[in-house]
């Protein structure tokens, strides 16, 4: 008797945990599409920030994480560190921004995706002299200026080619 009552308990449990993953897959498929979308967007940039002709968003994003860190008191002074804690920092935040991106019905999409790169990639030219960081390593000319946006739109749209090939796989 009572081991058909545990099973009875675990095969509950069972169709609980399922219903869940199941419910939950669409969230799931969002941050997997958001993370594909940062690490593309930082493999291009790893990739190209050697280039004095090109954007150096680390450097805005190690300022920014320094800034913070000082405003609490610590301070990070191996700039292996600082690159390294910025890089996930990065990964993370990314991934839950264009993540958002992947919420959208199929057919707004890539409409979706292009207004938020542009977002994404605006802000970070425009914003970092507000918020008192340096702008020049996003915005010292013109160019890296659309270097800069044209950069989260990539990812932007990364986000929503792998979210639609997961919409249409389920």
């Amino acid at each position: 008797m009572k081991h058909a009552a545990s099973q009875k308990k675990m095969a509950v449990f069972w169709i609980i945990l399922g219903s869940s993953i199941i419910k939950n897959m669409g969230k799931i498929s969002n941050l997997f599409a958001g993370f594909a979308s940062a690490v593309a967007l930082n493999v291009l940039h790893e990739s190209l920030k050697d280039k004095k002709t090109t954007p150096r968003i680390d450097f805005l994003g190690e300022q920014a994480l320094q800034k913070t860190v000082r405003y609490f008191g610590g301070n990070i002074s191996d700039t292996d560190d600082l690159y390294k804690a910025t890089l996930a920092g990065d990964i993370i935040s990314n991934t839950i921004y264009y993540s958002w991106i992947a919420s959208a019905k199929s057919q707004h999409l890539f409409t979706k995706a292009i207004a938020m790169g542009l977002l994404a990639g605006i802000g970070a030219v425009k914003l970092p002299e507000p918020l008192g960081l340096n702008p020049k390593p996003v915005a010292k000319t013109d160019g890296i200026k659309a270097m800069t946006v044209g950069y989260y739109v990539f990812g932007a749209l990364i986000t929503a080619v792998v979210a639609s090939a997961l919409k249409k796989s389920r």
